[in-house]
């Protein structure tokens, strides 16, 4: 199985931390919140990650290197200076990623989730990893039924930790299923978001998920990281 890092946003909210650093190489609890998955994806036996990069796409090969010395192969794909958002980044990986399933995961989040734990092979198109809405985005994105399907609409909603197991089939005639927001960026790819493209998918069935009821942090202000600093610094994950 190979893995795909999310890694090419701008980290705007994160500024001025993120001025000359980009926000998955920010360190919490000694070392950059990428690392925590690069180490957690060695472990399981991966071997190839793609890294998507934008902003700063230099700093990741200056500090991670080939990937070497987690027993990785590290494949840098640089997007533009405009990030392809999650449906471009995900289209633009495809042709490194091959046609197997992938292990996905944001390189701007930190968890205790054990991604040994996650399906090889998903039963559908996607297995979605899903926690309690935080508390600063209360209404969730989709809902998990008791099957363990993800919907569009439900009572027990919750919100996408970033982490999942895709098949590049997902893509397939991706360009019906986009939003308004989809459009092209100034390198000329396609730039659109995949929440429409997994929400087309949900009434067949073909989008899974469990619930996370563990750690999870998405690092998108000085705030939050510096909580989960204290937290990791205090033994406390």
């Amino acid at each position: 199985m190979k893995a795909l890092v999310f890694a090419a946003g701008l980290g705007e909210r994160m500024r001025p931390l993120t001025d000359h650093t980009p926000k998955p190489l920010i360190e919490a609890g000694g070392k950059p919140l990428i690392v925590w998955h690069l180490e957690k994806l060695a472990a399981m036996g991966v071997q190839d990650v793609v890294v998507n990069t934008s902003w700063l796409a230099d700093r990741f090969p200056a500090v991670l290197g080939d990937g070497a010395r987690w027993g990785l192969r590290l494949h840098y794909l640089h997007e533009g200076d405009t990030p392809l958002e999650t449906g471009g980044g995900m289209l633009n990986a495809r042709p490194v990623l091959g046609e197997a399933p992938f292990l996905l995961v944001n390189g701007d989040i930190w968890t205790d989730f054990d991604f040994a734990r996650l399906p090889r092979e998903p039963k559908g198109l996607a297995h979605l990893v899903m926690i309690d809405p935080p508390g600063y985005a209360t209404n969730g994105d989709f809902a998990l039924d008791d099957a363990g399907n993800v919907r569009k609409e439900g009572a027990n909603r919750l919100t996408y930790a970033g982490i999942g197991v895709y098949r590049t089939e997902l893509l397939d005639n991706w360009q019906h299923h986009v939003d308004d927001q989809a459009g092209v960026a100034s390198n000329g790819k396609p730039r659109f978001r995949l929440a429409p493209i997994l929400r087309a998918h949900m009434a067949g069935n073909s989008i899974r998920g469990e619930r996370h009821a563990g750690r999870w942090t998405d690092v998108g202000t000085p705030q939050r990281l510096a909580e989960l600093e204290t937290r990791l610094s205090g033994g406390v994950v």
